[in-house]
């Protein structure tokens, strides 16, 4: 008897440690696509109450319903997108193609700032060195843009699949689960909440952000407010610094103009006004929306973001949530045995 035990224990470590090997090769050969699964889980779970009405109430083709949902999100994805792009790209190809232009501006802006404040700002070896660095960044966006776009490739190819046979993966995903009925359950609400709260919330802050500041920038008179519009939206989605990315370049522009007045309206309505929106968006927005706590945000930003890249603004702080969750699970099942309350 004791030998049968021994034997089946061997035969279940051996299966464990086989399934883990197998899985962390796979992972780590295929881990360029994790990004690309992640984002087409992100528009399965916001897709799929559509999807369902499509196909369980209007009787559509499940290939037709997931073609149409695939359409439409790509459309609503990469419109603004090609907004943003089409204001910044003309800016930043511009830079890349003047670098040499650029270093003298700042070389002359630094000595004229220098010289009225009297302080130290950059050194001319340092001036050189972001020369250089600007001279080398155009490989790497033109890299970036590749990865992108086989990104997107690759994440509605998968999300195909999801549509077409995500009643099966979600079965699958519910008969494998090692947990009771009621923690899946659980588990399966916190994944749904946390993916809207910061699918949707998160755009929807960076946005109003962008929208408060473009009519700051029209009152106090920023030269091209479109275009600093681009930058607050996407810098808004950066965590702790968020769009000061934006309105503090505008500051010390308007400083080493010698428009003081402009720079201290600026300063009182980034930090004051831009700022505030911020703050009070995450506090009431997000926590309405999937009761997100600000501290989960910012650092679950922060690690997904080096994670997962620009799909971690959204599973980042799915992940701490996710921590914690499974935190209280153990304990209920495992520690107190007592029901999970949500």
């Amino acid at each position: 008897m004791n030998q049968a035990i021994d034997k089946n224990r061997l035969r279940q470590v051996f299966l464990i440690v086989l399934i883990l090997f197998l899985g962390v090769v796979l992972f780590y050969q295929l881990y360029s696509f994790f990004p690309a699964l992640l984002g087409a889980l992100t528009l399965y779970i916001l897709l799929r109450k559509p999807y369902k009405i499509l196909t369980e109430k209007r009787k559509w083709k499940k290939g037709l319903a997931a073609l149409l949902l695939m359409f439409v999100s790509l459309i609503a994805i990469l419109f603004p997108v090609y907004l943003l792009v089409q204001m910044l790209s003309g800016k930043v190809a511009y830079a890349l193609q003047h670098s040499g232009d650029l270093v003298i501006s700042l070389q002359q802006l630094a000595t004229e700032i220098e010289q009225r404040y009297s302080v130290s700002l950059l050194s001319d070896e340092n001036i050189n060195k972001l020369g250089n660095w600007l001279a080398g960044l155009l490989p790497q966006i033109l890299g970036a843009t590749f990865n992108t776009v086989s990104t997107t490739f690759f994440v509605y190819f998968i999300l195909y699949f999801l549509f077409t046979n995500g009643q099966a993966f979600e079965k699958l995903l519910l008969d494998y689960s090692p947990f009771q009925d009621e923690s899946t359950g659980l588990l399966e609400k916190e994944v749904h909440t946390m993916v809207v709260a910061n699918a949707v919330g998160i755009p929807i802050v960076a946005f109003s952000q962008g929208v408060v500041g473009l009519i700051g920038y029209w009152i106090i008179g920023v030269p091209e407010p479109f275009f600093w519009f681009g930058v607050t939206c996407i810098a808004g989605m950066i965590p702790v610094i968020g769009a000061a990315m934006a309105y503090v370049p505008l500051i010390l522009i308007f400083l080493a103009g010698g428009q003081y007045g402009q720079a201290i309206a600026m300063a009182v309505f980034g930090f004051g006004v831009i700022g505030t929106v911020d703050n009070v968006m995450r506090f009431t927005l997000l926590r309405r929306i999937g009761d997100v706590h600000p501290l989960n945000t910012v650092f679950g930003v922060i690690a997904g973001l080096s994670l997962f890249g620009f799909i971690g603004l959204i599973f980042g702080p799915l992940l701490i949530s996710l921590l914690l969750l499974l935190f209280r699970i153990y304990v209920s099942e495992f520690v107190k045995k007592q029901p999970l309350r949500s």
